[in-house]
């Protein structure tokens, strides 16, 4: 039981970080933007060619999905979604799932369709006894990992001016350029960051989760489950979901296999009805 639950809470933690990005883009900058796992997909896809193909190490890759799929997101947003911010939501899902077609379409050309495979470092492979319990080793990585961004990300969005600034610039945009804040580059960069972190996500999920062109539409379910019942105007609600969502549907699937899939749906639904507006809602956002 306590390994089902410590992979559970793997999984969860790996779910934030690749629903994170979206709570940023969703929650913060009021921007719905469904190719959130085409970013997260990018990461995988750079992990996997720089492994494979060129045989770097598993930890150089990392920092390179997330450099890669920030840069992929801010030319992006210059180019293309800074001028859907104030279009209708409508507009706004109709494009970006146009962007989620075209990076399938794009990555089934140039990388094929078949499921991608990489090789971890021999000191995340496998599993240890921790009195008792069985402990993944990567897994026990990536709830480090996670859990030091996830504490990272509510210190720069609470405690620095940028995360002020930002938290002004969505509340009134008008004012907060009134105020000499350069709006259009807090958008970009903030844009910039959650497509890094989905980035982040794909790659350090491409062992777990697996990695094919139909990922962005395979996990846009989960991003949007972890994004709507955690609420979208923190990172705390989401972090919280994404942990109970992760240990339900690891619970689900070995307890009870028939209908293991649909727990999470279940949960969800649940967890709707008694907290319509997410976990941590602000001001009935």
């Amino acid at each position: 039981m306590l390994t089902i639950l410590f992979d559970g809470i793997a999984y969860g933690m790996l779910l934030f970080i690749l629903a994170c990005g979206l709570t940023v883009t969703l929650g913060l900058m009021n921007f719905i933007n469904l190719a959130h796992g085409a970013f997260a997909m990018a990461g995988g896809y750079v992990t996997v060619v720089m492994m494979n193909r060129y045989g770097i190490s598993f930890y150089w890759c990392l920092p390179a999905a997330f450099i890669v799929s920030a840069l992929i997101g801010l030319v992006l947003e210059r180019t293309l979604y800074q001028w859907l911010y104030q279009a209708p939501h409508l507009d706004q899902v109709l494009f970006s799932i146009g962007i989620v077609f075209m990076a399938i379409a794009a990555t089934d050309y140039f990388m094929g369709g078949q499921q991608q495979l990489i090789n971890l470092p021999p000191e995340l492979s496998g599993r240890m006894d921790v009195f008792g319990v069985g402990v993944g080793r990567y897994r026990l990585f990536t709830i480090i990992v996670c859990a030091a961004l996830a504490l990272a990300l509510q210190l720069i969005l609470s405690k620095t001016r940028f995360g002020s600034r930002l938290r002004a610039a969505v509340d009134d945009r008008r004012v907060a350029m009134g105020l000499g804040i350069n709006v259009p580059l807090v958008f970009a960069l903030t844009f910039a960051f959650g497509s890094g972190l989905a980035g982040l996500g794909g790659a350090m999920g491409a062992e777990i989760l697996g990695l094919d062109p139909n990922f962005p539409l395979k996990f846009m379910i989960y991003f949007l489950i972890v994004v709507s019942v955690g609420g979208t105007s923190t990172v705390s609600g989401p972090f919280l979901a994404a942990l109970l969502l992760g240990i339900a549907d690891v619970a689900g699937k070995y307890y009870v296999p028939a209908i293991g899939p649909f727990v999470i749906y279940a949960l969800m639904i649940v967890m709707l009805i008694v907290r319509p507006n997410g976990l941590f809602s602000r001001g009935g956002r």
